[in-house]
């Protein structure tokens, strides 16, 4: 079964066996085995690509649950000996929370028999993860539809900042209205970035558009582009802090804003995530149900 899922998210035989630390042949044998006495192909293989068969779509999510039972009993046996031990997957987004680090450390320090994963992803691609189960927690910001279904609890609410090159001069000196920066050129993020989906939001509320030249997937290149003046980025105040060296405004109403919170899959969660969740919320690792 991990052998199955590893190719599955890998999506490759090859990818699986770096992943799993084995050579290509074993995980191979591994499929063809399994599929044997399943009686069913769980990929189809072309020279280009592996995909899953629809009884490979079936499998997969059972056997994800199998593994994540076995690891849950493996730790259950653990906590009694008085040791904690497991895997953590956590999903975050670039730049999303400077706590995160804090929280991992002492996780690793206090329980150096778990081992984290940690995921950087977009965030309607974590929202995912957490749906597969191939993510076990996430720091993001979600919005309140892509709250439903899970558990979270809010870690930060923050407004969003214009960041500018110190030359670039504006009518007031420390607000800016969506008409004024309508016309200047844009930094912008992805399509699917937390960030992007609410400077969307926010401009199509003030029935005002602007103009993205430059699209980029890296908070730094960004500030390097406003940097040089080649164009205005939106970014939370958190993380328009980390380039000091930019001019900074704030919006002079209805300013985009993002909410932080750590979210998880409902259910009780295993010992190791409850761990890691005490250390990010230390009040209580409970939370409400969006």
């Amino acid at each position: 079964m991990e052998v199955v899922v590893a190719v599955a998210e890998e999506g490759g035989f090859t990818a699986a066996a770096q992943r799993l630390h084995v050579v290509q042949s074993a995980v191979s044998g591994t499929v063809r085995t399994l599929e044997r006495e399943l009686g069913s192909a769980l990929f189809e293989r072309t020279t280009h690509r592996v995909s899953l068969t629809p009884a490979g779509e079936a499998f997969v999510p059972a056997a994800r649950a199998a593994l994540r039972a076995a690891e849950e009993a493996r730790a259950a046996v653990d906590a009694v000996r008085g040791e904690l031990r497991g895997l953590v997957t956590v999903g975050t987004m670039q730049g999303v929370w400077a706590g995160l680090h804090r929280a991992l450390a002492r996780l690793r320090a206090e329980h150096p028999g778990v081992t984290v994963r940690l995921r950087q992803a977009a965030v309607a691609d974590i929202r995912q993860a957490l749906r597969e189960g191939t993510v076990d927690l996430a720091v993001v910001a979600l919005d309140r539809q892509q709250q439903r279904g899970l558990v979270t609890r809010l870690l930060s609410r923050e407004q969003m900042l214009l960041v500018a090159a110190p030359g670039r001069g504006f009518a007031e000196d420390d607000v800016v209205t969506f008409e004024e920066v309508s016309g200047l050129p844009f930094v912008d993020f992805p399509s699917g970035w937390a960030i992007r989906s609410e400077v969307d939001r926010v401009f199509r509320a003030a029935t005002t558009e602007r103009t993205p030249v430059f699209e980029v997937n890296d908070i730094v290149a960004a500030a390097e582009l406003v940097r040089h003046d080649l164009g205005v980025c939106i970014m939370p105040a958190s993380i328009a802090a980390r380039f000091p060296d930019l001019a900074v405004r704030r919006f002079e109403r209805h300013a985009p804003s993002w909410k932080v919170m750590v979210v998880r899959p409902g259910g009780d969660p295993a010992p190791a995530v409850e761990a890691l969740l005490r250390y990010i919320t230390p009040r209580t690792a409970a939370g409400g149900r969006g």
